[in-house]
C-alpha cells in the first residue's frame, strides 16, 4: 500500500512539474503564421481613357517569423518571405514592336475579350504588430502595419480577341517593387490592404499619345492566418 501511495505522490510531482514547465513555454509563446489571401487589386495614376474592366484579382501566400518586443508578447516585429500573383485587366493596349513595346488606350468601339498584365513577385513583408493573444487564446484581436518588398520574377502582357492572341513577356514592369501595408481583424480572417510607393512600370513609360504611365496598385482583400 505505501508503494502504491508512494508511487502516486511521485507521479503527481512529476505531473505537476511537467505541467509548470509547460506553462512557463506557453509564456514564451511566438505568433509564427502562415498566410494565404486574396484581394481586388485597383489601378491609381492612370492616364486620360485607361479605365479597368473584368475583375482584377491577387492571390498570395507565405510565412512570417514573430519575434515579440515586450513581456506580453503582444507588440511584436514580424518579417516574412511569400509569392503573390497579381493581375490587371485595361483597356491599355501593349504591342511588341521592332522599336519596343508600344502602350495604346483602346477606345470603347475596339472588341476583345481580354487586356491584361500579370505580375509573379516575391515578396518580404515588414510588420509591426499589435495583438490582444495569450499563451491560451488562438482568437484575438489584431493590427499588423508596416510595409511589402517585393521583387518581380515574371511578367506578361496578353490580349485576346476573336481574330488575335498576342502574348509575351513585358520587360517594362518594374522589378523591385515596395508598398505600405495594414492587416486588421479578428482570429483567422482578417482584412488587408495594400498600397504600391512605386510605379509598376519603369520610368519613362508613356502611351503613344505621349502620355506618361505611371500605375500605382491598390489592393484591397481578405488575409488568413493560420498557426
Amino acid at each position: 500500500m505505501k508503494r502504491h501511495i508512494l508511487f502516486l505522490i511521485i507521479s503527481f510531482t512529476i505531473n505537476l512539474c511537467a505541467q509548470e514547465s509547460s506553462k512557463a513555454e506557453d509564456l514564451k509563446y511566438l505568433e509564427d503564421q502562415f498566410y494565404l489571401g486574396i484581394t481586388y487589386n485597383l489601378v491609381l495614376n492612370k492616364p486620360d481613357g485607361v479605365t479597368q474592366g473584368n475583375f482584377s484579382y491577387g492571390l498570395m501566400g507565405g510565412f512570417i517569423k514573430d519575434f515579440p518586443l515586450n513581456k506580453r508578447r503582444n507588440f511584436g516585429f514580424g518579417v516574412g518571405l511569400g509569392y503573390a500573383y497579381n493581375n490587371y485587366y485595361t483597356n491599355l493596349f501593349v504591342d511588341k514592336t521592332e522599336n519596343g513595346l508600344e502602350y495604346t488606350v483602346l477606345d470603347s468601339e475596339v472588341s476583345y475579350k481580354r487586356n491584361k498584365l500579370d505580375t509573379h513577385v516575391i515578396e518580404i513583408p515588414i510588420e509591426l504588430r499589435w495583438r490582444t493573444s495569450t499563451p491560451s487564446d488562438y482568437k484575438f484581436w489584431r493590427v499588423y502595419a508596416g510595409m511589402k518588398l517585393g521583387y518581380v520574377v515574371g511578367s506578361r502582357s496578353k490580349f485576346v480577341s476573336d481574330s488575335a492572341k498576342i502574348s509575351f513577356n513585358n520587360t517594362d514592369v518594374r522589378n523591385f517593387r515596395y508598398g505600405i501595408m495594414l492587416n486588421f481583424g479578428y482570429s483567422t480572417v482578417n482584412v488587408h490592404a495594400y498600397y504600391a510607393l512605386s510605379n509598376l512600370f519603369n520610368d519613362n513609360i508613356s502611351t503613344v499619345e505621349g502620355e506618361s504611365i505611371e500605375f500605382r496598385p491598390l489592393r484591397i482583400g481578405i488575409i488568413f492566418y493560420i498557426l
